[in-house]
């Protein structure tokens, strides 16, 4: 499952001051993989998950020790994500207490285990939005992608039992070669579903993603969905978000000043106050075993939770220090106009090179092509 699945429709990270090259690390958004089991076998998926227990999970004392951690010093939205959350049997317990502390809990499910009673109990347990992925506009497409006949039609009642329930839902799509032509008729199925949001997914090949390598669309191709994508955010009534997509951020301020637009909360709403990769800087990854990483696909080791706090692992990860200076990024990221409101996948950058301060390597853009940023 996606580690950054269920976001919800506040704002995960707003910049800092304009001079400043160095962001602030306010954490806003904490996706945390309570467990790597998973009942389907997704071609895409960062962890290889398995339909099979993995040893040295957290306790559910440990996942409460680890939200009281985490209320000393921030109220982030909490994504509880996997492998399947719902395979994890004290999932409501967790989800119950984190509602307590006054997180905004969401859940990334895959849909084919929602059933009429667990979309009640996650009312119950607090969970204010859950996302469920579709990845095909029909069984066919979408069932080979995840690698489980009867996954399409899983996801589906899902959706149905989640909005039986009134439980706000989102959808993600990763996109690749397999299904960039399918992506408008993908999109059309989501809205015609009634979901609150669709957010994208730009492939970052780890996991079993890395055997996805050669369907990884082009930088070109890329240009081209995130360009589809700012024209569709006025005619669709849902909240469409890009993610581990930075460059729409760019995009978006190019395409504002060729239309003679300010970009302020007035004109873009949510997006003129967001950042593309948020990795490290409000935005965190803790893995089934209580590794923290700046995301779920830069799965570099900041601390584990059983060693040190969270707020400790937070504040002092060289890592995550690291990430927060765009001094320190090389090459045209670091030169770049748009570093501030983009950044570049640092997890694209480290899979490709080794180094998480490289270059963004699906980027056509050359920085000082174009204006100042607005």
């Amino acid at each position: 499952m996606n580690p950054h699945s269920a976001s919800t429709r506040h704002p995960v990270h707003a910049p800092g001051p304009e001079p400043s090259r160095h962001r602030e690390a306010n954490l806003r958004l904490v996706a945390w993989e309570v467990t790597r089991t998973c009942n389907l076998a997704c071609v895409h998926c960062r962890a290889a998950a398995q339909d099979r227990p993995y040893e040295n999970e957290l306790t559910t004392d440990e996942c409460f020790h680890l939200l009281d951690d985490i209320e000393t010093f921030a109220k982030p939205i909490v994504i509880l994500t996997g492998g399947e959350p719902l395979l994890r049997p004290d999932i409501f317990d967790i989800a119950a207490y984190g509602n307590s502390k006054g997180f905004r809990m969401t859940m990334a499910v895959n849909g084919t285990l929602l059933t009429a009673e667990k979309a009640r109990r996650m009312m119950d347990a607090g969970i204010q939005r859950i996302s469920i992925s579709i990845d095909g506009s029909d069984a066919a497409s979408h069932d080979a992608f995840r690698m489980v006949q009867g996954a399409f039609d899983g996801a589906l009642r899902g959706v149905a039992h989640a909005k039986e329930a009134g439980l706000e839902f989102q959808i993600n799509t990763t996109i690749t070669k397999q299904n960039l032509d399918d992506f408008p008729a993908i999109h059309e199925l989501v809205v015609s579903l009634g979901a609150a949001a669709h957010h994208i997914f730009l492939l970052v090949p780890m996991g079993r993603g890395k055997d996805l390598d050669q369907q990884g669309i082009s930088a070109g191709d890329y240009e081209k969905v995130l360009h589809w994508f700012y024209e569709q955010k006025e005619k669709v009534p849902l909240q469409l978000k890009a993610t581990c997509a930075p460059h729409y951020y760019r995009i978006l301020r190019q395409r504002a000043r060729e239309e003679g637009r300010k970009v302020d909360f007035h004109t873009f709403g949510l997006d003129a106050m967001t950042r593309g990769c948020l990795g490290g800087t409000g935005f965190a990854f803790i893995s089934h075993v209580g590794q923290v990483q700046p995301c779920g696909y830069l799965e570099l080791n900041c601390g584990n939770v059983r060693e040190r706090s969270f707020r400790e692992i937070w504040e002092k990860s060289s890592i995550f220090n690291e990430l927060r200076d765009f001094e320190k990024y090389r090459g045209k990221c670091g030169r770049c106009e748009y570093i501030r409101v983009c950044g570049g996948c640092r997890a694209r950058a480290y899979e490709s090179t080794g180094d998480y301060l490289a270059p963004e390597p699906l980027c056509l853009y050359e920085p000082g092509a174009g204006k100042q940023p607005g």
